[in-house]
């Protein structure tokens, strides 16, 4: 014997959607960052900003744009997460053991890849050897 289904009326049911965590609806906005100005451990050099495309350190005609002399601070600083942080490199000149004083090629480029902070108003050079932006603290602004 066939068993007969019974009408059951469709309904609607609903439930209000209540966040439980802050999301941001526009990036990061509000969100200060916090990173160690690094670079060079204390030893003067050049900071060069990823310019030109092609990865590497690349100088002369067409190459990446230079920023000048640059010497790290050691101070943890915060910077606004809509401030630019871009690619860049470190260059220093270090002395190549064994290869006498005063000889041609004593000393040699040593390239470290950088990002590079600006400062709050693009204008001072700041430098972190921590090219890992997500590992950096962050706090609300």
């Amino acid at each position: 014997m066939e068993k007969k289904r019974a009408y059951v009326k469709p309904s609607l049911e609903s439930e209000a959607f209540v966040p439980n965590t802050y999301v941001a609806a526009c990036g990061d906005s509000g969100v200060v960052y916090k990173f160690k100005c690094d670079a060079g451990g204390g030893k003067s050099g050049l900071v060069y900003l990823e310019t030109n495309g092609r990865s590497g350190l690349q100088t002369g005609w067409g190459g990446d744009q230079s920023l000048g002399g640059y010497h790290a601070c050691g101070t943890t600083h915060e910077a606004d997460s809509d401030d630019p942080f871009l690619n860049g490199y470190y260059v220093t000149e270090e002395w190549v053991p064994g290869s006498g004083f005063w000889k041609p090629g004593h000393w040699e480029e040593k390239v470290t890849d950088v990002i590079v902070w600006r400062g709050p108003y693009n204008d001072n050079v700041h430098c972190t050897t921590n090219l890992n932006q997500d590992s950096w603290e962050t706090a609300k602004s």
